[in-house]
């Protein structure tokens, strides 16, 4: 399974401008103040992706390596090699913490909550409960296009002067590679996140960010990609890793956002916030309020 190249990247956008009309880059000076959330769905690991342990024991730490990226001091997985030239574009805040149980369901309340104002991209997510539907996945190839399609469609829609959009990575946690890393079927591996789930979010995301950059509309968009829940900082049985609500990495960039910063951090195996804690109900409120400064800990975030 393969993600998306770039150049692929490219001929979607390049189609979707010629279908719809595509304003030149730069041409929105006085373009309003919009919001794009990524739902990661299904709960990425942060131990994985944005907050590694390099030096934590095996059962801690998981399969990949950390990479160096463009901003001194900040490194990421090494599944995210496009993300590690745009440090400097984005805030990782790795001291995020729920109190809410750690079901899928709960974390999405919360985010539908706060996201009824926006316009949902491709729609809503579905069934996420115990029972495992029968049905088949889509092809990776199809998932990818997905997800790459509707982050293009999500800055077009700001750039029309939508203000806020979200866009869910994908619509179920069964029978597909997602964020949810159990280890076993129906659900997902660290296998699908290094070969499928991983390299589409590091192009989509990279993308998003050098398209919203090169317009200007990166000065007015705030992009925050989390998930629903995170990861449990212990590898289980089946060689993945469980629910958790206790700590997990949120990525935020654009409209103020100080980029190549750490927000925060979390303690040695990544289970609870060592300092400067901030809550997900925190996050949804100065996303959905369209903080710039101020105070509480997200208003230390901005320039």
């Amino acid at each position: 399974m393969t993600a998306l190249s770039r150049r692929d990247f490219v001929r979607v956008a390049a189609a979707a401008a010629c279908a719809e009309g595509c304003s030149p880059v730069g041409a929105r000076d006085n373009a309003p103040a919009s919001c794009i959330l990524l739902v990661l769905t299904g709960g990425a690991s942060h131990l994985d992706t944005w907050d590694m342990k390099p030096d934590a024991p095996a059962n801690v730490r998981g399969p990949f390596r950390p990479i160096r990226t463009n901003v001194s001091g900040i490194e990421i997985s090494e599944i995210f090699p496009r993300m590690a030239r745009h440090a400097d574009k984005y805030a990782l805040i790795r001291s995020v913490y729920d109190d809410a149980a750690p079901v899928h369901e709960d974390g999405l309340h919360a985010i539908d909550a706060a996201t009824q104002a926006a316009v949902t991209l491709p729609g809503a997510i579905g069934f996420m409960g115990r029972h495992v539907p029968a049905s088949a996945p889509a092809p990776a190839s199809q998932r990818t296009l997905s997800f790459v399609e509707n982050c293009l469609r999500a800055r077009q829609l700001v750039e029309a002067g939508v203000p806020f959009v979200r866009v869910n990575m994908f619509s179920t946690v069964f029978h597909q590679a997602t964020w949810d890393c159990h280890g076993t079927r129906p659900f997902s591996t660290f296998r699908d996140y290094k070969d499928t789930v991983g390299p589409a979010f590091d192009l989509a995301y990279s993308t998003l960010l050098e398209d919203l950059n090169q317009r200007r509309l990166l000065e007015t968009t705030l992009v925050v990609a989390m998930g629903e829940l995170g990861r449990a900082p212990r590898i289980n049985p089946s060689g993945g890793r469980d629910h958790w609500t206790k700590c997990r990495t949120v990525l935020m960039a654009g409209r103020g956002i100080r980029g190549g910063q750490i927000y925060g951090s979390s303690d040695a195996t990544g289970a609870e916030p060592k300092d400067n804690p901030v809550s997900v109900a925190e996050i949804l409120a100065a996303m959905n309020a369209g903080i710039r400064t101020g105070a509480g800990p997200v208003g230390a975030l901005f320039t």
